[in-house]
């Protein structure tokens, strides 16, 4: 397998509890559709609080061996990623930038970096992706996602290893 170095300045590491400010301000921004709610501002508060709460249980739930990670340019958190790593698949749960961290390529190299582990593991990387969503989708074709099954509204994509595509015949 070739070599894959991550662009200097980017990192990726464990989340702690230390970063959960980071993860309700990101959150925040992710979920700028939760602002339109009409109401008191301490009220929306408490929905984007309760959204969050309940992504992060739904995701315990049902991926009780996820990881979470931060993602940090030059030491300054800028993004999530939520992992499952299984014995047939390296699954990604969730992946996040602040918005002034978009667009400047680190969630292709953060994908490309799973990408990379998830061949040195001989195992597919699977995703779920909003089936509206095209500009990610065009993201993960480019990057070698093809998409696997319609679970509306999200559609399931996967990668398959060069090593595997052999093997499962694509």
């Amino acid at each position: 397998m070739v070599q894959f170095t991550i662009p200097e300045g980017l990192h990726i590491r464990p989340s702690t509890a230390s970063d959960k400010p980071f993860i309700e301000k990101l959150h925040r921004e992710v979920r700028q559709d939760l602002q339109c709610i009409d109401g008191e501002q301490d009220f929306i508060e408490s929905i984007v609080e309760m959204q969050l709460k309940a992504q992060t249980q739904g995701y315990g739930a049902q991926y009780p061996n996820a990881m979470y990670f931060i993602i940090e340019k030059h030491g300054e958190p800028i993004g999530k990623a939520t992992l499952d790593f299984g014995h047939n698949e390296i699954r990604l749960i969730d992946i996040g930038f602040l918005i002034a961290a978009r667009g400047h390529g680190f969630g292709r190299a953060i994908i490309q970096s799973f990408q990379h582990c998830a061949a040195q593991s001989a195992v597919p990387l699977t995703l779920s992706v909003l089936s509206h969503n095209v500009s990610v989708k065009r993201l993960y074709l480019e990057l070698g996602f093809q998409a696997s099954e319609v679970q509306s509204p999200y559609e399931l994509m996967i990668w398959y290893p060069p090593a595997m595509k052999r093997i499962v015949g694509v």
